[in-house]
């Protein structure tokens, strides 16, 4: 949601008219994306961190807009709440090394932001979620002031016409009930994009579908809220209720959810998401905008954007009209943290994973139903490293489940493969995915090394101070840049 938002009742013209400009859109964007020039440029990669704030004690900073005046860096933005901010890294290309180039832009822009930071006695944090976070802190108290973020807030509210129901269970269990989307801010995540080749999207974007499970797996980092020990990737549940405007109790059907791992597999082109996303989900913000048009003349299409932006798949597409223009796919599923080699290890996998599998598909599609797929997201989300799967195996006759880990380690050469096909440099690939293989042999993530630390803790100590003891060890650990698998694990 990159443009602004106005603060104001919509009337039912304005949904009529937005409505109309979406399905035309959505129709344009069918002829652009089969245009003969279309995409007819070099492939990148780019990426967005979310980050916390939190001050010496280890609670939340609402401090954002203060140190956004002082950073006066556009690349750093605000968030829904104020203990968050969000970093926008500049697109590399896909060859060479750009999982390099992001890690580095990653540590400078960090270290800047961290000194800064200082200043107003705030450190920033890469984590999924904050563990000391408290049910106080997700108020409106603590929500940025800006008209996007107060119009989203009374709009999901309006459609669902009652408070959210947020209900985890896990390890531990949180249950509670709340008119606050601050709660939606809680997640923090390290989005990446890929721009695809628009004759091969469909392929990478059900591939990047099939594999998210062992991508989130292995890089699950947010067990933790309000002190309990929940799924390993609570993001996942916790974003999907947090925004859930439907009505419970609709007869007969439901609407889909605006947080979703999707509704089937992409058969012939990437506008398909498009085309969905449009009729399936009533609009948010119906503002309507001057039509731009970029360089070589491709409209910006900025309502059909706008409306995009307003669902949450884990896996998005995002079409963009600069230069040639193109579309990407945005894997929104992968956690913030622990370090910037694990991000980009992370991210490195998940892409790896999705461009080698696109030419291998049709053998995985029919042996794996698309509800087979969303099982095992749920899964990876709910267990990490310690999650079954449906996976084919050799001269099955049923769904067969076995150990994440084991198609996490076949996945690692299908990653490799596809990282070449990209013209990715081999040491590049060796690298990051040597990263991905650590954790597997350790059998650690970001989730794990939390939960444990913090169980260790808490044998001596009480919750609270276990949580603020294990953050405080988290971030010196962050700060060394060391990868998660090469952390000190005094439990063991």
């Amino acid at each position: 949601m990159g443009r602004e938002i106005t603060d104001r009742e919509y009337s039912a013209k304005d949904y009529e008219q937005f409505n109309r400009r979406i399905h035309d859109q959505a129709d344009q964007l069918k002829s652009i994306i089969t245009s003969p020039n279309f995409g007819d440029e070099p492939l990148s990669i780019g990426a967005e961190l979310e980050l916390y704030l939190m001050d010496k004690s280890s609670q939340v900073s609402p401090v954002s807009l203060e140190l956004l005046g002082l950073l006066k860096d556009n690349q750093f933005q605000s968030e829904l709440n104020r203990f968050n901010l969000e970093l926008n890294l500049s697109p590399t290309l896909a060859e060479g090394k750009p999982f390099s180039n992001i890690t580095k832009e990653m540590l400078t822009k960090f270290n800047y932001l961290w000194k800064v930071a200082e200043t107003l006695d705030t450190k920033p944090l890469a984590i999924g979620i904050l563990p000391t976070l408290k049910q106080e802190d997700l108020s409106a108290d603590n929500m940025t002031d800006l008209s996007r973020y107060r119009v989203l807030a009374r709009e999901l509210l309006k459609h669902r016409g009652e408070a959210f129901h947020i209900k985890i269970d896990g390890e531990e269990s949180v249950d509670f009930k709340t008119s606050e989307v601050c709660v939606e801010g809680a997640n923090t995540s390290f989005q990446v994009h890929l721009m695809t080749d628009r004759n091969k999207f469909a392929n990478t974007f059900n591939a990047a579908q099939l594999t998210l499970p062992m991508a989130l797996g292995v890089s699950a980092n947010s067990p933790m809220l309000l002190g309990k020990c929940l799924w390993d990737e609570t993001r996942v549940v916790l974003f999907k209720q947090s925004t859930d405007s439907r009505m419970p109790d609709a007869s007969g059907w439901r609407q889909p959810a605006r947080v979703t791992f999707g509704h089937g597999w992409v058969r012939k082109s990437g506008w398909e998401l498009f085309s969905e996303t449009v009729n399936l989900y009533h609009p948010i913000f119906p503002e309507l905008y001057e039509e731009k048009v970029g360089s070589k003349g491709l409209p910006e299409l900025a309502e059909l954007n706008l409306h995009m932006g307003t669902t949450w798949p884990w896996n998005r597409a995002v079409y963009s009209n600069h230069g040639n223009g193109h579309l990407r796919i945005e894997f929104r599923a992968l956690p913030a943290g622990p370090t910037a080699l694990d991000m980009s290890a992370n991210a490195a996998f998940s892409i790896g994973m999705a461009v080698g599998l696109e030419e291998k598909l049709d053998e995985y599609m029919s042996r794996i139903p698309f509800r087979f797929a969303e099982y095992n997201f749920y899964r990876a989300a709910k267990d990490g490293l310690n999650a079954t799967i449906l996976w084919p195996q050799n001269y099955q006759n049923k769904p067969v489940e076995v150990p994440i880990r084991n198609v996490i380690d076949d996945m690692l050469q299908v990653a490799s493969d596809g990282l070449s096909k990209l013209k990715v440099d081999r040491q590049e690939r060796d690298k990051y995915l040597t990263i991905i293989q650590r954790r597997l042999s350790k059998n650690i993530n970001g989730a794990s090394w939390i939960k444990s630390t913090f169980k260790h803790i808490r044998k001596t100590k009480t919750n609270d101070i276990a949580c603020a003891e294990m953050l405080e060890e988290y971030f010196l650990n962050q700060m060394s840049g060391q990868p998660v698998s090469e952390w000190e694990t005094r439990w063991k």
